[in-house]
């Protein structure tokens, strides 16, 4: 038996939501961009006559009568929790933009909220999709036994306020940026963080920090991870390198290059088609609805990365090293 997905929900249309309206709009014509939601009236209306879909002021409301079949929400985090919330109520399938939750304590409580309605919920942790990332992933066999990884992203500051508004972001570089490497860190080494160290800065914010440096010891000490985000630089780049016991891979998923390096051995790594990775975000999620499957990218997946973002806080307030806590 196949589940019924057509009628699609979309809370939150700013820059990063539309991305999502017009895939769902030009790349899925078995699916309807059926619902809206937006705080901002004016906003909401221009993007209603854009999208064609019915435009909502209270997500609640969309999800209690807009008839839908899922709700994907692109949204600061501090509103997944309530979020979550409703969807579980009401059953629906929900896609949640990372990060997952602004602090695992409100990832403990969308934990309880599913356990008591069990729905479908995954985490866009859409860096995974990458065609740099996944050319690593495939690779990985090839270099034996990680033993270091270091991830480094450099973007210029960025023009939405909000980030720099804790009591609506959550938290600054650590949560927004630093989750992506926090999962990718999991992902490529096949191992949990257990303890960090952090040291964090705030440059052109002031609330938030946009610069932060980051340590992580990787299971039993089996291997050491170095992330370094700043969004105060004039140059992007996002370099990832995977050290193991017979090579190393490197790569940069901006600059889209990828290479296996044993001794002074340098080979490019094929690269497959750069797809939209937001699209193959969307694809995986109704695929698994309709399957009635495992989420590709889980909850827990997502409140994972969030339990090392915590611990990095942690420790860059306090000065020493801080533990990561388990789910």
């Amino acid at each position: 038996m196949v589940r019924r997905v057509e009628r699609i929900g979309l809370i939150g249309i700013g820059k990063h939501g539309l991305r999502y309206a017009r895939h769902l709009r030009a790349d899925f014509p078995d699916l309807q961009l059926a619902a809206i939601a937006r705080r901002d009236a004016q906003q909401l209306a221009a993007a209603a006559r854009e999208t064609g879909a019915t435009p909502y002021v209270d997500w609640r409301e969309m999800i209690a009568t807009g008839g839908l079949d899922a709700v994907v929400a692109v949204v600061p985090p501090t509103l997944h929790l309530d979020i979550v919330r409703a969807a579980t109520a009401a059953r629906m399938p929900l896609l949640l933009e990372k990060p997952a939750a602004p602090s695992l304590a409100d990832g403990h409580a969308m934990r309880t909220a599913l356990a008591a309605a069990p729905t479908p919920v995954m985490v866009a942790q859409t860096l995974r999709y990458n065609a740099v990332v996944r050319a690593m992933l495939a690779a990985l066999p090839r270099i034996g036994a990680v033993r270091s990884l270091t991830f480094t992203q450099r973007f210029e500051p960025s023009p939405l306020d909000w980030l720099d508004q804790p009591e609506r972001s959550g938290g600054g570089m650590i949560l927004h940026t630093g989750v992506h490497a926090f999962d990718l860190a999991r992902l490529l080494s096949g191992s949990e963080p257990t303890r960090v160290t952090c040291q964090m800065q705030s440059i052109f914010t002031r609330r938030t920090e946009d610069n932060f440096v980051a340590t992580l010891v990787l299971g039993d000490a089996v291997a050491l991870a170095t992330v370094t985000c700043c969004r105060a630089a004039g140059g992007r780049n996002g370099h990832v390198e995977v050290a193991g016991e017979r090579g190393t891979l490197i790569g940069d998923h901006v600059l889209g290059n990828a290479s296996l390096v044993v001794g002074s051995s340098v080979e490019a790594l094929p690269l497959g088609a750069s797809l939209p990775t937001v699209r193959e975000v969307v694809r995986d999620f109704v695929t698994a609805v309709r399957a009635e499957a495992p989420m590709p990218i889980s909850l827990d997946e997502g409140l994972r990365a969030i339990a090392i973002v915590d611990a990095c806080y942690a420790a860059a307030r306090s000065g020493q090293a801080a533990s990561v806590s388990a789910l």
